[in-house]
């Protein structure tokens, strides 16, 4: 039975990898809501998110099926459902066909005082209400950026290609897609990740996962009790070696015969090349028959926690240290917006900034391309977060594609016709920059654009007319501001709302009946 694991491992590893990779990728909006969520259901971090936004439910449980097989076996997410560190694993294999060498792992000491400290930073920064640092190191996030930012946009371009030739062909089966604008600011966090983490596993395996991984640590702590461990029987060992070789975790001692199971990864490298099958499961609920000796007090560990916790109180509060600066220029009146606009959905920005760990799957998944990563746009405690920025597109008046691909439940799941009533933001409109007011020039672009009519045309000298904004059925769409020709500071404008709430209903004019009676057809 032992020599099968490895290639069952491998199997469901490879179908959840190409899985998760194609939802950040399908632009043509192949996958239905229930494929989001299952394929999301048994991502760690997200799922214990959504457990306690929406109070429980087996929606939200995928954690807890994980926190359970870890108790059983160890930590079999980590090499089966993790896309980073299946994405790890890809990258060592191949970085092996291109070594002149045969490559070989070989045991290394625990960092334990680094790991366990990153994830006493993290947990205590989110229990203070930041986000920001379990974004940053999570996972599945991590790979969710790596998918948005980098390779969707190769993938669009390939389906570009191979739609000229098509065309070329007459063949029509392909269409070209537009490449949404990608702000390069916001690339290069991912870039310092992706060069990072493809370093450590082509030179030191699943370094990232035992060593700065929040989900990892955790799931180390768990595999300490797990009640099935890995163990080498010391009667048919030969300590030939192979087993802590083929380690990637680095976990295998050969010397003593022992595996460091909180790193291990279940990957089953070990049971694969074992000649003499001494890697086996053994029941570890066993009472351990050896005098327990009093465990000496590492006050360094205790100190540097310590520190790391005053630290991060301190730093909670920096939310605001750096702001984007615009140009101005001396014709056009700058504005500034208050709150940059979230999507419908999220409530309201504190619940988005506590519960969005910018996974980008919402940015893949947007039609129109308004929702983007920021960067400093809100302060550290946003970096990363998708907001909707309407000056690069509009949000679609019929969409609520982000609310049904959200796994963390930052945005809440939306029908259309609430979307249509859900105010994230309301129009403003500066008419020192109208070219109606400062060129006597005919517009009216963002009246023609306005789903709800919250902006018209009301009359201004001559034939001319100027818009005229109505804030109470608003919804916030931005597709007024996408219109609007006026650069750098636009005439008309989207602040988001704090939070979100309903928009009136727009009048609907009726028709006069005698004009429908004398209608000449």
């Amino acid at each position: 039975m032992y020599r099968y694991l490895k290639g069952i491992r491998v199997t469901l590893s490879l179908l959840f990898f190409i899985a998760i990779t194609f939802l950040f990728l399908d632009f043509a909006g192949l996958f239905v809501t229930s494929v989001f969520n299952g394929v999301t259901f048994l991502q760690f971090v997200p799922s214990v998110i959504k457990f306690f936004v929406i109070g429980g439910g087996l929606i939200a449980l995928g954690f807890v099926i994980i926190l359970i097989i870890n108790l059983l076996v160890g930590r079999v997410y980590c090499s089966t459902v993790c896309p980073l560190g299946i994405f790890q694993d890809v990258i060592t294999f191949f970085s092996k066909l291109f070594r002149k060498k045969k490559f070989r792992f070989k045991y290394s000491k625990p960092y334990n005082f680094l790991r366990y400290g990153i994830l006493a930073i993290v947990v205590i920064a989110f229990l203070l209400g930041s986000v920001t640092l379990l974004a940053l190191l999570d996972p599945y996030s991590i790979y969710g950026r790596f998918s948005s930012d980098f390779m969707r946009p190769l993938y669009i371009l390939g389906n570009n290609l191979l739609a000229v030739i098509f065309e070329k062909l007459h063949i029509y089966a392909m269409y070209v897609v537009e490449i949404k604008h990608v702000n390069l600011l916001t690339l290069i966090i991912p870039a310092v990740f992706f060069v990072g983490i493809i370093w450590l596993a082509v030179t030191k395996g699943r370094l990232y996962c035992n060593t700065i991984c929040p989900v990892g640590s955790f799931l180390g702590l768990v595999s300490k009790v797990s009640m099935f461990k890995l163990n080498i029987e010391d009667s048919s060992c030969t300590q030939c070696g192979k087993c802590a070789f083929a380690c990637k975790s680095s976990c295998i001692n050969i010397k003593t015969k022992e595996i460091d199971f909180s790193r291990c990864v279940a990957c089953y490298n070990c049971v694969k090349s074992c000649n003499t099958e001494s890697v086996k499961y053994k029941f570890a609920w066993v009472p351990a028959k050896k005098e327990t000796i009093p465990p000496s007090t590492d006050k360094t560990k205790r100190d540097f926690l310590l520190k790391s916790a005053l630290i991060t109180v301190g730093a909670a509060g920096l939310t605001d240290v750096v702001k984007a600066v615009s140009n101005a220029t001396a014709k056009l009146k700058p504005y500034k917006k208050k709150f940059l606009v979230t999507p419908p959905g999220s409530i309201n920005v504190h619940h988005f900034a506590e519960k969005c760990t910018a996974c980008h799957l919402c940015v893949s998944a947007c039609p129109t391309g308004t929702l983007k990563p920021r960067f400093f746009e809100s302060g550290i405690s946003g970096l990363l977060q998708p907001y909707m920025d309407q000056s690069v597109n509009f949000c679609n008046f019929e969409c609520v594609r982000c609310s049904e691909v959200c796994p963390t439940g930052a945005i809440l799941p939306l029908t259309v016709e609430k979307k249509k009533l859900t105010q994230v933001g309301v129009v403003n409109f500066v008419i020192d920059n109208c070219i109606v007011y400062t060129k006597n020039t005919a517009c009216g672009s963002c009246s023609e654009h306005c789903p709800t009519q919250a902006v018209k045309m009301v009359p201004y000298k001559g034939k001319l007319t100027i818009p005229e904004v109505n804030q109470e059925i608003c919804i916030g769409c931005g597709a007024c501001e996408y219109a609007c020709p006026v650069r750098p500071y636009r005439a008309i404008y989207v602040d988001g709302n704090e939070f979100h709430k309903p928009a009136k209903k727009p009048e609907s004019k009726k028709l006069d009946e005698k004009q429908i009676e004398e209608f000449p057809f």
